[in-house]
C-alpha cells in the first residue's frame, strides 16, 4: 500500500516535474571548454527548489576552477536519512549540459525547431538541451525523494542525491573530484545508480563499457600535379590502403564477442576524414584520417595500439610515406559490475515491480560516469528510460518516462536490501 500511495502521488506531480525541468533549462548549465560559465546558476536555483520542498539536508563540495567567473565548481549532495545509515543509497545524476549546436545569424539554432533553453510541450514529450541529459534522471530521482517525504515514510537505507558538475567535459570538477578527494564518502556496500544510459523500454541496466580508443593517422608523403605522380607520393592512396588493411585487419586480429555486450563484439569504425587538396589535378601531400575503437576488456589496449603501429609501418614500406600517429582519447575499460550485485538485484525487483519489464544486466560500447565509480572498486550500475536524443538538436524526454522512473527509484529507496 505504501507502494501504492508513492506512486499516485508522483503521478499526481507530473506537471510539476514539467515546471522543474523548465526552470533547469532555462539555465544554461556549459563547461568553459564550450563557452559557457559553468553550473552555479542551476546549482543556486535547484538547491534553494530543494530546500523550498523539504530536501534541506545540502553538502557542497566545489573544486576551484579560474577559468569561470564565480572561480569553482559546483557539487551538491542532498540526504534523506533512511533506518539505516549504511549502506546507503546514491542516485548521481549531472547539472552540465551540452552546448545546442551551431547558432544562425538571425538567433536560431541549426536544427532546432524552438528555443534549446525553453522547454517545448508536445504532447507526451517535452523538448529542449538538457531535458534527457541528465534533468531527466535528476528530477525523477527528487520526485522520488519528495514522494516518501510527503508520504511520511522513511527510507529503508539513507538516500544521497549526488547533483554534479562537468560530466560532458570529463568529471574532473565534479565525480571525479569527489571520488579523488572524498572518496571515503563511497563504499562498495552501497547502492549505487548512475542514470547516465538506457534504453527506450527501460530494460537495460548497464554494468559494463568497452574500452575506447580514439586514433588519428595523419599520413604524408609529397604533393605534385595531377598529371606528374612520377614525382609525389599521393598520401591519399597510401591513407585509403591503410584504412582497408585496418579495417579489415581488426575484424580478423579483435574477433572475441561477449554476449553481456551490446553489440556484442569490439567495434572499429572509420569516422572523421579531413579535407586534403581543394582541386581535382593537385595530387595531396597530406591525407588525415580517425578511426573510433570500441574494445571488449579481453584484450588490452595496447596490443590493439601495436597492431595499429605495424600496419603503419607496412604501409609507409610500401608507398614511401610517413604515417604520424596521435592518440586523441584513450579510455581503458573499468572492472564490470557484477549482475549479481546488490545495485542490480536492487534495480531488478523495482524495474519489475513498477513496469513488468524484465531487465537484462548489459554492457555498452559508450562511456558513462558510472565508470568512474567501477574504476575505484565501487560496484555502479547506470539505469534509466531513454528516449535515445541526448546531444542532438530537438533533444526530448517523455513525460511517462520521467514519471515512471520517479517510481523506479521511490522503489528502491523503500527496498531494505
Amino acid at each position: 500500500m505504501d507502494s501504492e500511495k508513492v506512486n499516485d502521488w508522483i503521478g499526481a506531480h507530473a506537471e510539476q516535474m514539467v515546471e522543474l525541468q523548465a526552470e533547469l533549462t532555462s539555465r544554461p548549465a556549459m563547461a568553459p571548454e564550450n563557452g559557457g560559465e559553468g553550473e552555479w546558476e542551476k546549482a543556486r536555483f535547484l538547491e534553494g527548489w530543494l530546500c523550498e520542498h523539504g530536501l534541506d539536508q545540502i553538502t557542497h563540495y566545489d573544486f576551484a576552477d579560474e577559468r569561470v567567473s564565480e572561480g569553482t565548481r559546483p557539487n551538491l549532495v542532498a540526504e534523506l536519512p533512511g533506518r539505516r545509515e549504511k549502506p546507503c543509497v546514491w542516485v548521481c545524476t549531472h547539472m552540465d549540459v551540452v552546448p545546442p549546436g551551431q547558432q544562425n545569424a538571425d538567433g536560431s539554432w541549426e536544427g532546432w525547431e524552438s528555443d534549446p533553453f525553453t522547454v517545448r510541450r508536445a504532447g507526451d514529450m517535452i523538448v529542449g538541451r538538457g531535458v534527457a541529459d541528465d534533468q531527466q534522471a535528476l528530477v525523477s530521482s527528487v520526485f522520488a525523494a519528495l514522494a516518501l517525504l510527503e508520504a511520511g515514510l522513511e527510507p529503508a537505507h539513507t538516500v544521497r542525491l549526488a547533483f554534479v558538475s562537468d560530466e560532458e567535459t570529463g568529471n574532473r570538477y565534479g565525480l571525479g573530484g569527489l571520488l579523488h578527494e572524498h572518496g571515503e564518502m563511497f563504499t562498495p556496500e552501497d547502492v549505487i545508480i548512475v542514470p547516465d544510459g538506457g534504453n527506450e523500454d527501460g530494460s537495460m541496466i548497464e554494468v559494463a563499457e568497452k574500452s575506447v580508443l580514439w586514433l588519428e593517422f595523419r599520413v604524408v608523403g609529397k604533393q605534385s600535379h595531377g598529371s606528374r605522380p612520377d614525382v609525389g607520393v599521393n598520401a591519399f592512396r597510401a591513407a585509403a590502403w591503410l584504412v582497408n588493411q585496418l579495417d579489415e585487419g581488426f575484424k580478423l586480429h579483435f574477433d572475441k564477442v561477449d554476449h553481456l555486450y551490446e553489440p556484442p563484439a569490439s567495434t572499429f569504425e572509420p569516422t572523421l576524414h579531413k579535407a586534403n587538396v581543394p582541386n581535382v589535378n593537385t595530387i595531396p601531400g597530406e591525407d588525415v584520417f580517425c578511426f573510433d575503437c570500441r574494445v571488449l576488456p579481453t584484450y588490452g589496449l595496447d596490443s590493439v595500439l601495436d597492431f595499429v603501429q605495424a600496419q603503419c609501418r607496412r604501409a609507409d614500406g610500401r608507398f614511401g610515406t610517413t604515417t604520424e600517429l596521435t592518440i586523441r582519447n584513450r579510455s581503458d575499460a573499468a572492472p564490470a559490475t557484477s549482475p549479481d550485485d546488490t545495485v542490480v538485484r536492487v534495480l531488478e525487483s523495482a524495474i519489475k515491480e513498477v513496469t513488468g519489464v524484465e531487465p537484462k544486466p548489459m554492457g555498452i560500447g559508450g562511456m558513462t560516469f558510472a565508470s568512474l565509480f567501477r574504476a575505484q572498486g565501487l560496484p555502479a550500475a547506470a539505469w534509466m528510460t531513454t528516449s535515445g536524443t541526448a546531444h542532438e538538436a530537438n533533444e526530448v524526454c517523455s513525460v511517462a518516462h520521467m514519471v515512471s522512473d520517479a517510481a523506479v527509484f521511490a522503489h528502491v529507496y523503500m527496498n531494505d536490501f
